[in-house]
């Protein structure tokens, strides 16, 4: 246990993805001197820092330098890795990492069903998954928004168990809280669960987080999305309260009202959305179980945001 926390805190942490959610973290652990490295990873360039500054939710902000690099510069990724990418990638992510990673744990902090398969055909067996819980956005010139809605939960998926409290306290801060999970597989399903239901309705009423706490006749559809994928769930052996999902819905919805989900971000910005590891994860599970009936309202509306993100 003394070595790997020699480990950790010696060495780096690598957060690959420079979207909102990896830059915020990237500068909240540099505040708090932990030693970083935002990895971009579409894109192939010269090791540089860049200055980006966080606006926090009580209204204060803070700005650091960052160290910036692509996966082709760096040999060995010495230290913690965390994956802050758009799932859709990750097939390419894990082939660029292979031999990469030696001993050291990486972390995925991404939304949706299966998005670890990639890692785990590949032969990464120091593998973790993390649940978000907090909102960023863009504000300008490369700045972001943060805020936190509760500790964002860390589980193993493959790997020793022992690691997880270390990987916790390397990457914990007051700012953007982590914390240890033994039930992270049913967090993973309850979480997906409600990213259909944002990253379905809200793209394709072109409106905000805040609809569902705002708009009774949204919530009754977000009901029924969720009593379909509580049904699919139960399927997995995942026992799910569909009460206690639609309340972390209206929690989530409340205390990000008025910011975007990232599907409809994706959509106007013409770029690739996660539905496929959301709504269309849900039915093929459905489906594998030769219940493919329980999820047609989740299908649906995956259906018509894919085919909105291609028009």
């Amino acid at each position: 246990m003394v070595i790997w926390l020699t480990f950790v805190g010696m060495k780096k942490i690598y957060i690959i993805g420079g979207g909102t959610i990896g830059r915020a973290l990237a500068v909240v652990l540099q505040r708090h001197q932990r030693d970083v490295v935002l990895v971009r990873a579409s894109q192939e360039a010269p090791a540089a820092t860049e200055k980006i500054r966080v606006y926090l939710n009580d209204g204060s902000e803070i700005m650091e330098e960052v160290a910036v690099s692509s996966p082709g510069v760096i040999p060995v990724f010495d230290g913690v890795v965390v994956l802050t990418t758009k799932s859709y990638g990750n097939e390419g992510i894990a082939e660029t990492l292979t031999g990469k990673t030696g001993r050291s744990p990486v972390v995925i902090l991404q939304n949706g069903l299966g998005v670890e398969e990639p890692f785990l055909r590949a032969g990464f067996d120091l593998l973790y998954r993390c649940v978000l819980f907090a909102t960023s956005q863009y504000k300008d010139k490369g700045d972001v928004t943060f805020k936190p809605v509760t500790a964002s939960p860390i589980g193993v998926v493959e790997g020793r168990a022992e690691l997880l409290e270390e990987i916790v306290a390397a990457l914990h801060t007051p700012v953007f809280p982590f914390a240890a999970s033994g039930e992270i597989r049913k967090i993973v399903w309850t979480k997906t669960i409600a990213n259909c239901v944002f990253n379905s309705v809200c793209p394709l009423l072109e409106t905000d987080n805040g609809v569902f706490h705002r708009n009774p006749e949204a919530l009754r559809l977000a009901k029924e999305m969720i009593a379909e994928c509580v049904a699919v769930a139960g399927l997995e052996g995942i026992r799910l309260s569909a009460e206690e999902v639609t309340e972390r819905l209206l929690l989530i919805s409340k205390s990000s009202d008025g910011q975007f989900i990232s599907t409809l971000q994706d959509i106007r910005n013409k770029r690739p959305t996660e539905i496929d590891t959301l709504n269309f994860a849900i039915a093929r599970a459905a489906a594998a179980k030769g219940r493919e009936e329980l999820a047609p309202i989740t299908k649906a509306l995956g259906e018509l945001v894919r085919l909105k993100s291609g028009l």
